[in-house]
């Protein structure tokens, strides 16, 4: 009666039977724009040209992005929008920022990471950073490994089997700081992450909470740092008006 599938899986299976999809009623697409960021664009289009085109199609997406608006009008025919509000940040979250040039953002982190300590005043494990592009993403993790500390990356380009390993081992506390793209801000059971920096300011203040929401799980405290350049100030004031606070603005060492 239902299936339940990963793009990629299904596809896997079409390729090898021949499957009858004539009597589809239903198509739902849950966490769709996580699915675009994960690169499944091609793929979610393959399987809907498969599809009846007399079936209803359901899309779940946190935000909507243009890229978002183009697939539901690609495969929907004069869908209706609903919006639910996003919940706020819950307040056992510690949130800052800090201004600095972009140039700057991976020198201070790779110079300053080390001095980050929890609350008993030891090293801090289990920390992600978010980044805006899986090119960033590298770079950030090569300078940090540079300097041993134990980072691993996260981002589109790895095959899944590759992103479950690197999740095992960053839930496992085999992995210190998880540098990642979007991939993780929404999905990822781990409930002990004390620190979460955003490397880059998220363009979409619902990613900005869906990426600080990683940290004060299970009725723990954490903390939020967002490095803000010049060249993100606009979104981070969006940010800000959507949270209905100002955040606290950091010193940076000089």
């Amino acid at each position: 009666d239902i299936v339940i599938a990963t793009p990629g899986r299904l596809l896997s299976l079409m390729n090898i039977y021949n499957i009858d999809f004539s009597g589809v009623k239903y198509f739902i697409l849950d966490e769709a724009d996580r699915m675009l960021d994960m690169g499944f664009y091609d793929d979610i289009m393959a399987v809907v040209n498969q599809l009846p085109k007399d079936r209803q199609t359901i899309m779940f997406s946190a935000t909507m992005p243009a890229n978002i608006r183009k697939m539901a009008k690609a495969i929907m025919n004069n869908p209706a929008e609903v919006q639910i509000a996003v919940s706020r940040p819950p307040e056992s979250i510690k949130q800052q920022a800090a201004d600095i040039f972009e140039t700057q953002k991976t020198a201070f982190l790779v110079e300053n990471f080390k001095s980050f300590k929890d609350s008993n005043g030891a090293d801090l494990k289990k920390v992600i950073i978010f980044v805006g592009k899986k090119q960033k993403v590298k770079e950030l993790t090569r300078a940090l490994r540079a300097r041993h500390i134990n980072a691993r990356a996260m981002h589109s380009d790895l095959e899944q089997k590759e992103r479950d390993e690197v999740m095992l081992d960053f839930r496992n506390g085999k992995v210190d700081v998880l540098v990642a793209t979007d991939i993780v801000s929404r999905g990822i059971d781990v409930d002990d992450i004390p620190l979460v920096i955003n490397y880059d300011v998220p363009r979409d203040a619902e990613d900005y909470v869906h990426r600080i929401g990683r940290t004060a799980r299970a009725e723990n405290k954490g903390e939020a740092i967002t490095l803000v350049s010049p060249e993100d100030k606009h979104f981070f004031n969006k940010i800000e008006r959507f949270l209905q606070k100002n955040i606290e603005r950091i010193t940076l060492p000089s």
